[in-house]
């Protein structure tokens, strides 16, 4: 059964939606938010919608540019405006353009060999899921979820071929691909072509997002600015040389988004934290750093999932630029043992340039990860020192333990009923996301981090595997998810209000102006009894919102 409309709301649960209510703002809201609010199938669908002039990507006025003048005319200290330069954007593009122009790099443009067409038809590809192609607009390979890239020479000319076929006769870009059992999206950005070749249920808008993600990955490690340049000067340019070593992050990248649904919803999981204890954290980034005139961003996260953010005035972040740093920090093991300094672009604050960042976890005793983000590049010793101290005050204030304290409870609450503390055991499990601060609270976010692994211990490496599903696992919800976000999100006819019954669950997705909820209950569950169960998950969610969200937004 599916409602599109509030009409078909039970009156009494739209009566006491907190949306509704004069006296206070949804679970969760709050007047000033640290991340830019964002409907992500929205942004999305418009993407799919743009036309061919807009593929050809342009550069905006540089953010990073703008916080450099600013603090250059407030500075006072000449020393400080004799040390002004520009990131080292300008010194990367220098070398790369020298590496473009100077390569002799051999073309293989020959003819497809048996044995690529045979490669094709190898079970390492045939029984995936979902497939990942990366290529330039010259049709080189970039990168391949799974396979060979070399091997996949030949298929990438012929998505070369298709994509420039429709370009040239109907000066339109190829979007999509639809057969009886899969389906093919499209993404022209600038000099690359991105393809999802996918046997999921995700939609087109779905897979587009994810494209979109692994196109950002790839413009954090290189700036929007370098990879147009780069194509500019050699249109048969090899990619891979540049990011060698940087599968890995887009690998990581997609299973992430396979298994969090916070990618779908343009949200941001936070650590549950006593608010005493996430302020005392908060003070002790504000009071050490305040003085650092170039930092832009202070950043804590654990178990991906965001602890504070303290930012420089005017300036907030975007969700899927909090992502890309969540994949960042999880994927790579060397942050663990040593204080880091690494450039890093964030597509969406700035896609032109870097900001550097010292990246560290605060001790060996506690899984929280600092990133101070500045716009100089010559910071490293005032930000180590800045992290030692933050770390001090942090440990006087008991802060880690309350963070791993935290930890440990979400993990205790994966492994036995998650709801059980809520006191509402008719819901399975459940997804809240505040619209106004982009924040996303879930019954069981833990649950969904050991997925990292899912493929590995069922031996699936990605193949599709027919299988009898007992019990919904994670990944199910996941999927289960999906295909109610797509129904939420539909831009023709968006619905408010789903409600579905199956041999395995109960569904109930409600979309508010104020607030998106996914709840899971068991098959048997009636609609009344459901409304009744959710409308006590609104109130526990309004009475906790101090301790699982991020309720103001801290300035330096």
């Amino acid at each position: 059964m599916a409602s599109t409309s509030n009409d078909n709301v039970p009156q009494h649960i739209i009566m006491n939606a907190p949306e509704n209510a004069s006296d206070e703002l949804e679970p969760g809201a709050c007047h000033d938010s640290i991340l830019n609010p964002t409907d992500s199938f929205e942004e999305f669908a418009s993407e799919m919608s743009s036309s061919l002039r807009e593929t050809c990507l342009t550069t905006k006025s540089s953010t990073i540019s703008e916080i450099q003048s600013e603090i250059l005319e407030t500075a006072e200290d000449p020393k400080l405006k004799a040390a002004k330069s520009s990131d080292d954007l300008q010194t990367k593009d220098g070398s790369m353009s020298a590496s473009a122009s100077n390569s002799n790099l051999i073309e293989e443009n020959g003819d497809d060999t048996d044995d690529d067409q045979d490669y094709l038809q190898s079970p390492e590809l045939v029984n995936k899921e979902k497939h990942v192609f990366i290529l330039s607009t010259a049709g080189k390979p970039i990168y391949s979820r799974y396979g060979n890239e070399d091997k996949l020479a030949g298929l990438c000319g012929v998505i070369q071929a298709l994509v420039s076929v429709i370009e040239e006769q109907n000066q339109d870009i190829l979007r999509f691909i639809n057969t009886k059992d899969c389906k093919a999206v499209f993404l022209v950005k600038g000099p690359l072509i991105l393809v999802a070749v996918s046997k999921s249920n995700e939609s087109e808008t779905q897979l587009v997002l994810q494209l979109t993600y692994a196109f950002n990955q790839i413009v954090s490690l290189l700036t929007l600015t370098q990879l147009n340049r780069i194509f500019e000067q050699r249109r048969n340019y090899d990619l891979r040389r540049l990011l060698a070593g940087a599968e890995r992050l887009i690998d990581h990248l997609l299973v992430f988004m396979e298994k969090d649904p916070a990618f779908l919803l343009g949200a941001v999981r936070c650590l549950p934290l006593p608010e005493k204890a996430r302020e005392n954290i908060t003070n002790a980034i504000t009071t050490t750093c305040h003085k650092i005139r170039d930092l832009v961003f202070a950043i804590m996260i654990a178990g991906n999932q965001l602890i504070t953010l303290v930012r420089m005035k005017k300036y907030t972040l975007h969700p899927s630029d909090i992502h890309l740093l969540f994949n960042l920090i999880r994927s790579s093991e060397s942050f663990k043992t040593a204080e880091s300094w690494t450039p890093i672009c964030l597509p969406k604050f700035d896609a032109t340039g870097f900001l550097h960042g010292h990246v560290s976890y605060i001790s060996e005793d506690c899984q929280a990860c600092l990133l101070l983000l500045t716009v100089q590049r010559d910071a490293f010793t005032t930000l180590s020192q800045a992290k030692h101290t933050i770390a001090e005050k942090m440990r006087r204030a008991n802060c880690l333990v309350a963070i791993n304290n935290a930890l440990n409870r979400n993990e205790e609450l994966s492994t036995t009923k998650p709801l059980k503390h809520i006191g509402i055991p008719e819901i399975r499990h459940f997804m809240y996301k505040c619209k106004s601060t982009a924040q996303l609270f879930s019954s069981d976010p833990i649950s969904l981090d050991r997925l990292q692994d899912y493929r590995l211990r069922h031996k699936e490496g990605g193949d599709i595997v027919d299988k009898k599903i007992t019990k919904l696992s994670d990944i199910d919800y996941v999927r289960n998810y999906r295909k109610f976000c797509n129904q939420i999100h539909c831009v023709a006819t968006p619905a408010k209000l789903i409600f579905r019954s199956s041999s395995q669950d109960t569904i109930l997705s409600w979309v508010t102006n104020g607030f998106e909820l996914y709840v899971t209950f068991d098959p048997l569950m009636e609609k009344d009894h459901a409304i009744k169960a959710v409308d006590r998950l609104l109130r526990w969610i309004k009475k906790e919102e101090e301790r699982i969200f991020i309720m103001n937004a801290p300035t330096f």
